[in-house]
């Protein structure tokens, strides 16, 4: 019987010759990231040393610069293990900081073929470049750190083939709210990506598709290496060795479905959850909203903030209504500048914040009070998601976000593009 991706690249990480459904597998980690959560209360214990430093990040991203006491002395025995363990992937605060999944992009970190860990759910952000990426448990990551190994359970995976070509306005989180709108959660089980219509989107799209299954509780989400992936991995990261995993012919599925991009209109999930809750933007326009935020591992990328600058260019945010701007990475945030982006959004009102997993998840640079509305391109939505539980909280695609902050109301972005 043939292997999934999934099943492929946990086979080849096991040094095992296939693995199936119902399997438990140790497998060898190519790639650890550790963020400042992993020094929050000594969650996580120390190794006397780790197993391989030159395969191990280190990138303070929740709350970066530090808000408080506490947070600067995580940040601070952060530097100080980097020191004692000679690591030498270390994004500090400063111009290499950024949220870790983005940053995993910048630097071709997440290899094709192989496994990587971190304590963030997010972490399956990395399955767009054909890596088996999940997130773990603290004490789990410091195993990793001691011995380069952990295990995962092998479970169905669903394959999703996806067809056309999204409109221009759209996004990937338009295809995960139609996914998730359509067939629910997939909790314990793999997803991954194909498809004519996957070889039309650029890999920041892929990656925000990726980062958002964590969202329908998938286990691992992949896509296939294609060339498009593996020059990205080359031209980052050019002295690393990889060998990617497609699926076989004979791969069994728990489902194969089809989407078809050109189908999918704007959507826009209500709050408190992206499953079977989410409904086209028209039917949501009129709903006044108090902040807007575009950022997060899932919608901070370089894409995201062209969008948002062509829909806000030579407009003014709505009276009322503030939009947060976070960028991925200080790289996107400079290249934003560069670009021009970053002065139209800022020239329309926005406030662009430094980069960090901050607003999306309630920590800092916008935190809602009770009773406030917001709607966000980030990860989440649920009661108390981005501050207060008596917040309210939409979750659509930049461009919907963008458009709205422009109105002060949910409003569809293709009246603006």
């Amino acid at each position: 019987m043939g292997m999934t991706m999934v099943e492929k690249i946990l086979a080849r990480a096991g040094k095992l010759a296939c693995v199936s459904p119902g399997d438990v597998v140790t497998v060898e980690v190519e790639t650890a990231i550790v963020i400042d959560n992993n020094f929050m209360h000594n969650r996580m214990r120390e190794p006397k040393k780790v197993w391989d430093a030159d395969k191990v990040a280190i990138m303070l991203d929740h709350i970066a610069p530090a808000d408080s006491v506490m947070r600067a002395s995580m940040h601070k025995s952060a530097r100080r293990f980097a020191q004692r363990q000679g690591i030498t992937r270390f994004h500090d605060v400063g111009s290499s900081q950024g949220i870790a999944h983005q940053l995993v992009a910048d630097d071709g970190l997440a290899l094709p073929g192989t496994v990587l860990a971190c304590v963030d759910s997010h972490t399956c952000s990395a399955g767009a470049f054909n890596c088996a990426a999940r997130g773990v448990g603290h004490p789990e990551m410091a195993w990793i750190l001691a011995t380069g190994q952990t295990w995962f359970p092998v479970v169905e995976t669903v394959r999703y083939e996806l067809t056309s070509s999204l409109a221009p306005v759209l996004n990937a989180k338009d295809i995960i709210l139609h996914i998730a709108n359509t067939w629910g959660d997939h909790a314990m089980h793999n997803v991954e990506f194909v498809g004519s219509g996957v070889r039309g989107m650029t890999m920041n799209a892929r990656r925000t598709l990726a980062t958002m299954c964590a969202e329908i509780s998938a286990e691992f989400a992949v896509f296939e290496a294609d060339d498009l992936c593996v020059a990205h991995i080359r031209e980052r990261n050019p002295g690393a060795q990889f060998e990617p995993q497609f699926a076989d012919a004979d791969a069994r599925y728990a489902a194969t479905r089809t989407v078809d991009l050109g189908a999918i209109e704007p959507l826009v999930a209500y709050p408190d959850t992206i499953v079977r809750n989410s409904r086209p933007v028209r039917e949501a326009q009129g709903v006044k909203v108090d902040q807007a935020f575009i950022g997060s591992c899932a919608n901070g990328t370089l894409d995201d903030l062209e969008i948002a600058a062509r829909i806000v260019k030579g407009r003014k945010l709505a009276p009322g209504t503030r939009l947060i701007v976070t960028p991925g990475s200080q790289a996107v945030f400079l290249e934003g500048v560069r670009l021009g982006y970053v002065e139209t959004l800022m020239t329309a009102g926005a406030v662009v914040t430094a980069s960090s997993c901050g607003a999306c998840w309630g920590g800092s640079n916008g935190v809602l009070a009770p009773g406030e509305v917001c709607i966000t391109a980030s990860t989440r939505n649920y009661k108390g998601r981005m501050g207060s539980s008596e917040a309210q909280i939409y979750l659509a695609s930049p461009a919907t976000v963008a458009a709205t902050a422009l109105r002060g109301t949910i409003t569809d972005p293709r009246e603006f593009l």
